[in-house]
């Protein structure tokens, strides 16, 4: 009872950072039960798929019922990332773990420094997106009602092919290494397709699950998946999931992005230093 209590607690803490910031929630929940509660890696890792399909489930509800999340987008961008993880599954074994550790840590740590240097810069000399021919032809620009600020936002979708060949890489990282790929997914859209902050984390919540979902079912076969393990977590998970969609849509996008930065840095960080064989927490 008292571990089913913490997992449910643990699920909560996950559910709402995962809904914030369009990450599955991994990120919290498997050192939590590896080193908090000593449970085994597979079942760790197992238990934070099922995670990522309960924070998507509750987020994406929510995200779609108050217009945030851009489904055109998801759905293209999610050819891109399934093909990559397809390839990714293939391809392992095939290359060095720790070169692509090394490499997928350097474009995190690099995509935080653009972040905190945007996030600096005055609003005159942020420059405005290009529009492109793709987005218009695709359909993919979109717009969101802000109630931070009470305005609706009309925005433009630009640099497709760039997103789209990012999205790729992020499949090929979740499929060669085993990782989520929900930062990955967050950075192509934000910072490569020029996509709001906000649509760019909702977005995100409904292409995680999908991708989960097809790994999900990997693990119940491989009998990695315990029940005991996963219900209370994926309980808590999407109570944290609706609370986190809710703070998000309050939230000034400012303070979002100062939750992002260090989330995504500590990431990367992890990332970088298992290239060079050192582990971290």
């Amino acid at each position: 009872m008292v571990q089913a209590l913490l997992l449910a607690g643990v699920g909560l803490m996950a559910g709402i950072l995962g809904a914030l910031l369009g990450l599955g929630g991994g990120i919290i929940i498997t050192p939590v039960l590896t080193l908090m509660l000593g449970l085994p890696i597979q079942y760790a890792i197992a238990a934070s798929i099922v995670a990522v399909i309960a924070t998507s489930s509750g987020a994406t509800i929510a995200y779609l019922k108050d217009d945030m999340l851009n489904l055109r987008v998801a759905m293209f961008l999610e050819i891109a990332t399934t093909i990559g993880a397809v390839l990714g599954a293939i391809l392992t074994g095939l290359f060095n773990a720790n070169i692509l550790y090394f490499l997928f840590g350097a474009l995190l740590l690099f995509s935080v420094y653009n972040m905190i240097r945007k996030m600096l810069m005055k609003p005159e000399n942020i420059k405005a997106p290009v529009p492109d021919q793709a987005a218009e032809k695709l359909n993919l620009n979109g717009q969101y009602f802000d109630k931070s600020t009470g305005q609706r936002i009309d925005y433009q979708v630009t640099n497709v092919p760039g997103g789209f060949a990012m999205m790729f890489g992020a499949g090929l990282a979740s499929g060669l290494l085993g990782i989520g790929s929900g930062a990955f997914k967050v950075l192509a859209m934000d910072t490569i397709m020029k996509m709001p902050l906000k649509p760019s984390t909702a977005t995100s919540n409904l292409m995680m699950g999908v991708t989960a979902a097809a790994s999900a079912t990997v693990y119940f076969f491989n009998g990695s998946l315990q029940p005991q393990i996963a219900a209370p977590l994926a309980i808590g998970i999407l109570i944290g999931a609706t609370l986190g969609t809710r703070l998000m849509q309050i939230m000034p996008t400012k303070v979002l992005r100062w939750i992002f930065i260090p989330v995504i840095g500590y990431m990367g960080l992890q990332m970088l230093l298992k290239g060079f064989g050192v582990n971290i927490g």
